[in-house]
């Protein structure tokens, strides 16, 4: 394991234990979920203060998406930043256990039924680290297809017991992307049987990245579902949630991408455009909210750790 991935996983670890997790599942019952949310405003200043990694990792971001304003303003950024993923972490909790009931708004529901219905061949989610994608699952329950994730076994084994989708659910199946390719292989015969393969958008995982445009600087995005698209002939859908009060979510699956190869170019470069659109369309979501944008990670350095 490189010495990066070993730091990485070491604090994460430290950054929720078991004991924590009780303590704000306790908070639920006794408070209510709107009570629990004032709990996280201490929490995130320790973060804020002390974790120094979880602090670099958010300003990747903060300094393309703020461009003004000096030290404290950036951080006061990063703090609202730490405090809104953990309101959705509470909510992704209270969904799953059943302790709060969302009202989500769905936005393309119907084409993507459509789209399903139309063909035996399944369809890709692309989903990225915006909003509560978690929370957006609990909504394709009604499609009635299995739903595999293509995600490695959670870091944190604390936060795998408290919050993690379980893999034993029947509609949900997980593919890690640390088995053979990369798990391409089983990506592609869930899609040939017919079922949904949600895949991270800007998480590489092993894939290959192209240099686009994000947040008007050069980012570098994974083109690996693109190119699994591609070469099984299914559509994209670009799967995105935003919390819009304390009880109500949108989920929008309205964007479709249909990535083909046409001709003899170079394969990659002919997927280009499909990552620029995918990034234009985060591009707007994070105008909208920014504070809804869990992007711990500098995909703008070509050298960065992104799997």
């Amino acid at each position: 394991m490189q010495a990066a991935e070993l730091t990485r996983k070491i604090a994460v670890k430290k950054r929720g234990n078991a004991l924590g997790f009780w303590f704000f599942k306790v908070s639920l019952r006794l408070f209510g979920l709107k009570g629990a949310y004032g709990l996280l405003y201490f929490v995130c200043l320790h973060y804020l203060f002390f974790d120094r990694l979880a602090v670099s990792a958010a300003l990747a971001y903060v300094n393309k998406r703020f461009r003004k304003g000096g030290f404290l303003k950036r951080r006061l950024h990063v703090y609202r930043l730490f405090i809104n993923q953990g309101k959705q972490l509470l909510d992704r909790y209270a969904a799953i256990t059943g302790a709060k009931v969302f009202d989500i708004q769905l936005k393309g529901y119907e084409k993507l039924k459509a789209l399903l219905g139309d063909s035996k061949q399944g369809i890709i989610l692309l989903t990225a680290h915006v909003g509560n994608w978690q929370v957006a699952m609990t909504t394709l329950k009604e499609l009635n297809r299995t739903v595999y994730l293509l995600m490695r076994p959670e870091d944190n084994p604390a936060v795998q017991s408290s919050l993690n989708i379980s893999p034993e659910q029947s509609h949900i199946k997980i593919i890690s992307p640390e088995q053979y390719l990369g798990g391409t292989l089983e990506v592609m015969k869930a899609l040939g049987e017919g079922n949904i393969v949600s895949i991270m958008g800007d998480r590489r995982y092993g894939f290959d990245a192209l240099g686009i445009s994000f947040l008007e600087n050069k980012a570098y995005f994974p083109f690996g579902a693109f190119s699994i698209a591609a070469s099984s002939k299914c559509p994209i859908i670009i799967l995105l949630s935003a919390k819009l009060s304390w009880c109500r979510y949108i989920v929008d699956v309205s964007h479709v991408l249909y990535p083909r190869y046409e001709g003899q170019g170079i394969k990659r470069e002919q997927l280009r455009k499909y990552v620029q659109e995918f990034a234009g369309i985060l591009d707007k979501y994070v105008q909208e909210y920014p504070y809804q944008c869990f992007l711990f990670h500098d995909v703008w350095n070509k050298r960065g750790h992104h799997t």
